[in-house]
């Protein structure tokens, strides 16, 4: 799914990129927020590092030399640590929104086709549709037994277009954090860990290319915007079913 990351500025041209360390400093904000003791964990970590290679210095008689190669080891130590947690903060502060999961999805990597809210309620109860190597995997958020019926009616209108041939992948996925749910940390790993039906292959790069073109081609998507919804947020009349 093809993004636009272009800002337009007034005077119609391109808004300078935000530069790393300002991206960094956003990110390390927004997260510190939502994980208080990330400073902590972050020394501790980068600390520790650095400990356990002046200590092995020691050992080896070469302390020094061990200590600033240590130094790298220790900023990368932190900087995984950091992304980590930044993920996780990032998935607790949409958590509960509906579209949360059409987010998450969002940062599937190449090769995987997204597309939000092909089925939805009244209640916010939403179903996506994901398309890649295993087939077409239906995600859905809200209640387990509303989505039920939304899983239905898009398997149906699944199995018109495309025949007794369509790709759909057996399990459908729910997101959430109640037993029989998969929690948004790990619904990108789930997607990808999936296979296809039985008696059904992977499908090679050019067909999924083509079941992406014929999915297109049936019609506009519902108008549901992008990214998780505000709770109090009004479905488009005339789209809910």
């Amino acid at each position: 799914m093809a993004r636009d990351t272009t800002t337009n500025t007034p005077d119609g041209g391109a808004a300078p990129k935000k530069g790393r360390i300002r991206q960094i400093r956003e990110v390390y904000s927004m997260t510190r927020k939502e994980d208080p003791k990330l400073p902590l964990v972050l020394a501790a970590w980068g600390v520790g590092a650095l400990v356990v290679f002046v200590g092995l210095g020691f050992l080896l008689g070469s302390p020094v030399f061990y200590g600033i190669f240590g130094i790298p080891v220790a900023v990368l130590a932190m900087m995984i640590v950091f992304g980590r947690r930044a993920q996780r903060a990032a998935y607790a502060s949409i958590k509960g929104q509906p579209g949360a999961a059409a987010s998450v999805l969002d940062t599937l990597r190449r090769g995987w086709d997204v597309t939000p809210g092909v089925r939805f309620n009244r209640q916010q109860d939403m179903i996506h549709r994901v398309l890649g190597r295993p087939g077409i995997i239906l995600v859905g958020e809200g209640n387990p037994n509303r989505l039920k019926t939304l899983f239905t009616e898009e398997r149906r209108h699944l199995t018109r277009l495309f025949g007794p041939d369509v790709p759909l992948v057996a399990e459908d996925i729910i997101a959430g954090d109640e037993e029989g749910m998969v929690p948004l940390g790990r619904l990108n790993r789930t997607v990808m860990r999936l296979k296809p039906a039985a008696g059904k292959s992977y499908l090679r790069p050019a067909q999924v290319l083509a079941f992406q073109n014929r999915l297109k081609a049936v019609g506009p998507n519902m108008p549901i915007p992008k990214g998780p919804m505000p709770r109090n947020g009004k479905m488009p009349r005339g789209q809910i079913r």
